[in-house]
């Protein structure tokens, strides 16, 4: 059993017991090839949460209503990516073992190897729907395999072709783009074609991974890899509260606010909202 934090998002203070999602956090950027802050992210969301509803008029459910335990952030390694990554594995498989979903809050995306190691180890079978603006299916960057931008490859070499299906992106090298066309399903620039690939998906298990520079700039300047062209917020959360209504969603991140760079805070609401609408959608 975890302990409950201090300091929970809003209305997610159910007891472990009754509980079916934890969220727990990863604070960790060190990976980060342009700017970093994301490790400030998941801190931000619990703490700014209180600035909106618990309330969701787009679902008519609150927060109050269901059942998250919020065990707060892991203390991680700065500097360490593989030790940060058991730590997170392990955190997420605590969670798994226990009948419950594990909601990771980043943290850059790399943190999301850790909890999909854990979810490949209980559900073999296991597929992938990653929403960013990257591909990130690089071998290594600038020699290191353990980085963001090696993320999905890192989760490929896991559940193998076919399995992972991208959504939004619109950036990567020549070579990431190459090697997907072999072992992956990109959706390039949006978020079209999602429904079929749900009904595609039926009850398989499903790791859902957010990146949310999927979103435009003009909507979420608060990351550390801005790329314009991205979706907006209406559409994203059409898109993150179906896959959450629809897909058996075994366990779930959301990476990559990076606060330092949103000092109007819009950023950080925009995160909030979109982890509420996942928490109330989640089946």
């Amino acid at each position: 059993m975890l302990n409950k934090n201090v300091e929970v998002f809003m209305g997610c203070d159910t007891g472990w017991h009754f509980a079916s999602t934890v969220l727990f956090g990863a604070p960790f950027d060190s990976t980060t090839s342009y700017r970093p802050g994301s490790r400030f992210g998941s801190s931000a969301i619990r703490r700014e949460s209180y600035g909106i509803e618990s309330y969701s008029p787009y679902q008519d459910k609150d927060l109050e209503d269901i059942a998250v335990f919020d065990s707060g952030d892991i203390e991680l390694p700065l500097g360490d990516a593989a030790l940060s990554l058991g730590q997170i594995e392990e955190r997420a498989a605590t969670i798994l073992e226990a009948g419950k979903r594990p909601f990771l809050l980043g943290g850059e995306h790399l943190v999301t190897l850790g909890a999909f190691r854990a979810a490949f180890a209980r559900y073999p079978d296991i597929h992938v729907l990653h929403f960013d603006a990257h591909a990130d299916l690089r071998d290594d960057y600038l020699g290191v395999q353990l980085s963001h931008a090696c993320v999905l490859r890192r989760c490929w070499e896991l559940c193998g072709d076919g399995k992972i299906f991208q959504f939004g992106i619109r950036s990567g090298d020549r070579e990431e783009f190459r090697w997907g066309q072999d072992h992956v399903c990109t959706h390039k620039f949006d978020l079209h074609g999602l429904e079929e690939r749900l009904e595609q998906l039926g009850d398989t298990p499903v790791y859902f991974t957010l990146d949310l520079d999927v979103l435009d700039p003009s909507v979420f300047p608060g990351t550390g890899t801005p790329e314009p062209g991205g979706v907006s917020f209406e559409e994203l959360r059409k898109a993150v509260t179906l896959v959450c209504q629809r897909a058996n969603v075994v366990a779930c991140d959301v990476n990559e606010l990076s606060p330092p760079y949103d000092q109007s805070g819009v950023s950080t609401m925009v995160a909030c909202k979109i982890v509420r609408e996942m928490l109330l959608a989640l089946r």
